[in-house]
């Protein structure tokens, strides 16, 4: 594989991390008012915690940390973020990733727009996992997995194809977006700026906090936040931890701020690793310790290491 999983996996958060926090002068902002990602840690926990999706689990702690709101632009954008562990949980098998997040969509308002979004996204990055990204084939093979929708969504990525093909700047793509609702801007704003700078996550994230600054209609911070955000979980699945600045990962570290409600981002490191060995099928035996017993006696701590789908967690 030319990258880990586990560095596609945190690829994929840290990106989305770093593109949310990063303002439009391409500093790092250690304050995010909008905190899209919380409702994503919050899955992602529930996920380490049983080992499966259990929508039941998921609303619990979003009801604990009062997250479970109802549906507006706002939210709606949250959603697809919060989504995301879902799609890295499932990526290996299209089928069960397209009924597992179709599935945690029912936690919220039934939105088509967010909907045809949630998918897009979690096939992108399914495909960047699996190492089957193809930016010439992506697009289309995005909206065979959309299915028969009556959003804008496939319309939109024929439209930012179009655009890749003819060469066109950002501006131009701004331009093309710019009546666009807000979802339905973002989406295919997002897959412009990370196709366009497939190989390099740092323009990427930088392009997509651009956009929102300039001719699209009724912009916001959200706007580019959002862009930014699903930007950096898509170029970050694609070039894994070692397609992000040494010096933005640096920086995050030495002032190790909270990040997405987590304590510190050193926290927000630990969740990444435990989230990829649970998936990857790594038994923690110092979780359960009765398990080192024989026969009254402790042994010596073991670690269990398989290839997806060999050995799972029990």
């Amino acid at each position: 594989m030319r990258y880990s999983s586990i560095s596609r996996f945190k690829g994929t958060l840290f990106g989305a991390f770093l593109g949310e926090s990063l303002a439009s002068g391409g500093e790092i902002q250690f304050q995010s008012y909008l905190d899209l990602g919380r409702m994503a840690v919050l899955g992602t926990q529930s996920l380490i915690a049983l080992g499966r999706l259990d929508l039941d689990d998921w609303i619990g702690r979003q009801q604990q940390e009062s997250l479970h709101l109802v549906t507006t632009d706002d939210i709606s954008i949250k959603i697809i973020i919060a989504t995301l562990p879902v799609a890295l949980f499932f990526h290996e098998n299209p089928i069960k990733l397209r009924q597992n997040l179709l599935h945690v969509l029912k936690i919220w308002e039934d939105d088509p727009v967010v909907r045809d979004g949630t998918l897009a996204v979690g096939y992108a990055i399914a495909l960047a996992l699996t190492e089957k990204l193809d930016p010439l084939t992506l697009i289309p093979q995005i909206i065979t997995f959309i299915g028969e929708t009556p959003t804008s969504i496939p319309k939109n990525l024929l439209r930012v194809q179009n655009l890749l093909e003819q060469g066109a700047g950002l501006s131009s793509a701004e331009a093309e977006f710019a009546k666009e609702e807000k979802l339905s801007n973002i989406i295919p704003m997002a897959f412009y700026c990370f196709l366009s700078t497939l190989e390099d996550f740092r323009l990427a994230v930088l392009r997509a906090t651009r956009n929102g600054n300039f001719k699209v209609q009724d912009a916001t911070p959200l706007t580019s936040q959002a862009t930014a955000a699903i930007t950096g979980a898509l170029s970050g699945a694609y070039n894994g931890t070692g397609g992000i600045p040494v010096t933005w990962q640096v920086l995050l570290l030495q002032r190790n701020s909270s990040a997405w409600g987590l304590t510190s981002f050193s926290q927000m490191l630990k969740l990444a690793d435990v989230f990829g060995a649970v998936w990857s099928g790594v038994y923690d035996l110092s979780l359960n310790p009765r398990e080192l017993t024989e026969e009254g006696c402790e042994v010596a701590p073991l670690s269990v290491y398989a290839a997806p789908r060999v050995i799972r967690s029990r």
